[in-house]
């Protein structure tokens, strides 16, 4: 992908897929309609606006507006309008979460701030966040090492790149490219985004994790305990 910004309309059953042939991620919408995905990857939704019905082979789930949801397998939704991102080849974890709450919990550049809305479940799996944006922002010109898809949730605000300074509000989706120079500005109002990233170099590992972390052995944590460690996988 050449641009360093892809502005995207939300469309039924609107698709982009190789977003990142590295880590590879297709995106899709609906809006008042229904949308049917298979497995082989993992999907993160985001429910923008309306009610929809969740249905997965575990059964039905009524979602509301500003929900998010995760689901490692194939399923279907029905009513309201929103957004998926699949991390194709990906194994994750069904979960549903939300609503989005009204400021981030995370400190993140230039005074803005992030929420992990559904973090990874091991280092450098994939993840969805909320990024807030007060407004009167004008954000350092920075990069990502990997592809970014998000829509705007709330609010409006503006992404500045090499090739032009594009207008976003609320319902605009978009995807940037891995390595693209870009950054978002703000004015009188605010700007939530929901941001999906495909990889990431935080999380659990093997070796670091609450659990063992906090497994005490005679006054030591099991995870400095390599005899204990290292047993199993």
């Amino acid at each position: 992908m050449s641009v360093a910004f892809q502005l995207l309309k939300l469309e039924n059953a609107f698709v982009v897929d190789s977003c990142d042939e590295k880590l590879p991620t297709a995106f899709y919408s609906w809006k008042d309609d229904s949308i049917e995905l298979s497995g082989g990857g993992t999907h993160f939704g985001y429910i923008f606006k309306g009610n929809s019905t969740l249905k997965t082979n575990l059964g039905s789930f009524a979602l509301r507006e500003k929900m998010f949801f995760c689901v490692p397998d194939s399923f279907m939704i029905e009513g309201g309008e929103g957004i998926i991102i699949t991390r194709i080849g990906f194994k994750g974890m069904f979960s549903i979460g939300g609503q989005i709450e009204e400021t981030g919990r995370l400190r993140y550049i230039d005074g803005c701030r992030d929420s992990l809305l559904i973090p990874p479940i091991l280092k450098g799996a994939p993840c969805l966040n909320a990024l807030y944006f007060p407004p009167n922002i004008t954000q350092t010109p920075h990069t990502h090492p990997s592809v970014r898809v998000g829509m705007v949730a709330k609010g409006r605000g503006e992404c500045v790149t090499i090739e032009r300074v594009f207008p976003l509000e609320k319902g605009s989706a978009f995807i940037i490219p891995p390595e693209a120079l870009h950054s978002f500005n703000t004015y009188d109002d605010e700007m939530v985004v929901i941001a999906y990233h495909p990889d990431s170099d935080f999380g659990a590992t093997h070796e670091e994790h609450p659990m063992i972390n906090r497994t005490i052995i005679d006054g030591v944590s099991a995870a400095k305990l390599d005899n204990i460690r290292t047993k199993g996988d």
